[in-house]
């Protein structure tokens, strides 16, 4: 006949399965992690190239607006009215930027803050 195994043996049996789950859980864990972090990796990268070779487009555009202005104007004329367009651009984005920077600064909720006090003035005054 079988021996079995006491109340004691019982709950080491179950600690011993439980280990052995949970150290499966976290290797799980651990090989879902690293496919995710690769995955992610490889998407940054694919995207900071694709970024690389918008830029290379760019300036291949702007290279060509150049040229067709040089078939009207002389080179070194189309050449300048093309930076100035340029620096035109770059200023007005950058108007555009430090406003909506100021407007956003400083980064506090204020909306979500005014509703925490008056939720604790709330409760502190009992609901009245």
């Amino acid at each position: 006949m079988g021996e079995r195994p006491g109340l004691g043996g019982a709950a080491k049996l179950v600690a011993d399965r439980a280990r052995s789950i949970v150290r499966l859980e976290i290797q799980l864990a651990l090989a879902e992690l690293k496919h995710k972090l690769v995955a992610l990796g490889l998407g940054i990268a694919l995207l900071a190239v694709g970024a690389l070779f918008v830029l290379f487009a760019l300036t291949f555009a702007i290279a060509a607006a150049a040229a067709a202005l040089a078939t009207a104007l002389s080179v070194w004329l189309a050449l300048l009215v093309v930076g100035g367009a340029l620096l035109l651009l770059a200023g007005a984005l950058g108007v555009v930027g430090v406003t909506l920077l100021r407007r956003a600064s400083p980064p506090v909720p204020a909306q979500a803050l005014e509703e925490a006090r008056l939720t604790a003035e709330a409760l502190r005054n009992g609901g009245r």
